[in-house]
């Protein structure tokens, strides 16, 4: 067997079930959130943390980039910003449809 074989070793089939028990843990919370009654913006601002947080796990786990520091900054700044941009264009449009609404 090559040292190459053995230098690359990672942390194994427990450790990505531990990573694969957080996510479905979070996906828990967050749809236990979502029948949660409480204000709109705080429960958008715990959603959107929580996708960070999922997408960050996602990213250094299975796509392999935990050691990779400046590839995980570089892919997880660059999307937050571009949803935090799409969010914008969108809510606009949501509250000018809102406002379109028959009688309330």
């Amino acid at each position: 067997m090559s040292t190459f074989a053995t230098e690359h070793a990672g942390g194994g089939i427990p450790l990505y079930m531990k990573v694969w028990y957080a996510l479905l843990a979070l996906t828990l919370l967050e749809v236990f959130l979502a029948y949660k009654g409480m204000s709109v913006g705080l429960m958008l601002s715990i959603l959107m943390g929580l996708s960070v947080v999922k997408a960050a796990l996602i990213v250094a786990y299975f796509m392999h980039l935990r050691f990779e520091r400046f590839s995980l900054v570089l892919t997880l700044i660059p999307m937050t910003v571009l949803c935090i941009c799409l969010f914008s264009v969108f809510f606009a449009d949501s509250v000018r449809l809102y406002d379109l609404r028959w009688p309330r």
